[in-house]
């Protein structure tokens, strides 16, 4: 636990300052009233840049929540602070104490500030009190909600909630060097997620007429272990049966996907499937897998859209070589985080 006071925003001690609780008590207990005004915004700013580092004792796995109690109204904008906030993996709760009087709500920047600035309207992460005699009365209903880590879904974002699942061809077609390039592209869209056991996970399968795992998503979490592995895909070389390594896929990486993640098949591929497509891919979408299929060179575009998610104009994509395959790294990208800000989380 570490403190922030608002206005000019310093932190008080970090996370990693006091270890025991009357330790951490006696310093509270120390903190003295500044004044100044109630910079929210500012606040919020502060903390996504400086406060959850490794170097103030931040732990990989472990939530990071931020409580914001304010007096009144803010006296700068938070709506956006907050979400870089949130998109960044911090879960912001707010309890707000009294309000503006009637002659004074002209003076309020951002009127509902509190809803927006957290990811839910629901109430679970906003607590309004009357005033500051009341306030012990959100200690336990504060407590149960901090401690119910399955219901922290503000920490979660597009880059460090997913198992991405890569089916990579191997056909007889791409040729060693064109494979190197393909790893490459893999190795690119790799970079841009968080990397470990409870955030983003990888796993690749590699096909030709046969199927081959070369990593599932429990076998690395660090991200130089997940690149490094990538890097050692060996090229098999051989046919193209694009179905039946979607089938492959849902058996051998996704049935083992964690329930809490999101499920995203990246397929890159440069030819028409020997076999049928179709099913294989149905099977995929009623499971819940986001398809994503990238076609190089002779790759058939109507295959690539059935095999893609609806719509497959955000899913399918097509290069005419594969140098050209790290142009759509940004694309894809940010196609998986729109899709994901857009979903409902309440």
């Amino acid at each position: 636990m570490g403190v922030i006071t608002i206005d000019n925003p310093a932190t008080h001690f970090n996370l990693k300052t006091h270890t025991n609780s009357r330790d951490l008590k006696t310093a509270i207990e120390k903190i003295t009233q500044r004044g100044g005004l109630s910079n929210v915004g500012r606040a919020i700013s502060f903390v996504t840049k400086n406060f959850f580092s490794k170097a103030n004792g931040n732990r990989s796995g472990a939530p990071n929540v931020v409580v914001v109690l304010v007096d009144g109204w803010p006296t700068d904008k938070v709506e956006e602070a907050s979400r870089l906030a949130r998109e960044s993996g911090i879960n912001i709760f707010f309890i707000t104490i009294e309000g503006a009087a009637e002659n004074e709500k002209q003076y309020v920047v951002e009127p509902n500030f509190a809803n927006k600035a957290v990811c839910r309207t629901n109430g679970f992460y906003s607590l309004h009190v009357q005033s500051w005699f009341g306030l012990h009365k959100t200690l336990q209903p504060l407590v149960k909600r901090v401690c119910d880590t399955d219901r922290l879904a503000c920490s979660k974002t597009c880059l460090n909630s997913a198992d991405i699942g890569f089916v990579i061809d191997g056909s007889s077609s791409v040729g060693t060097g064109n494979f190197r390039t393909v790893l490459q592209f893999v190795t690119n869209l790799t970079k841009e997620f968080e990397i470990s056991d409870t955030d983003t996970r990888i796993g690749a399968v590699q096909y030709t007429y046969e199927q081959r795992l070369e990593f599932g998503f429990d076998k690395y979490s660090s991200k130089p272990d997940i690149l490094n592995a990538i890097k050692r895909v060996g090229y098999w070389s051989g046919g193209t049966s694009t179905g039946a390594a979607i089938n492959f896929a849902l058996e051998q990486l996704f049935k083992k996907s964690k329930p809490n993640k999101r499920k995203l098949m990246i397929l890159i591929t440069d030819g028409r499937s020997y076999d049928d497509v179709r099913i294989p891919a149905m099977a995929a979408h009623l499971k819940g897998v986001i398809t994503y299929a990238i076609g190089v060179a002779w790759a058939a575009q109507e295959e690539l859209e059935v095999i893609a998610t609806h719509p497959a104009r955000d899913h399918s994509f097509f290069v005419d070589e594969f140098d050209n395959l790290y142009q759509y790294v940004p694309r894809i990208i940010q196609n998986i985080c729109t899709e994901f800000n857009s979903q409902p989380r309440n």
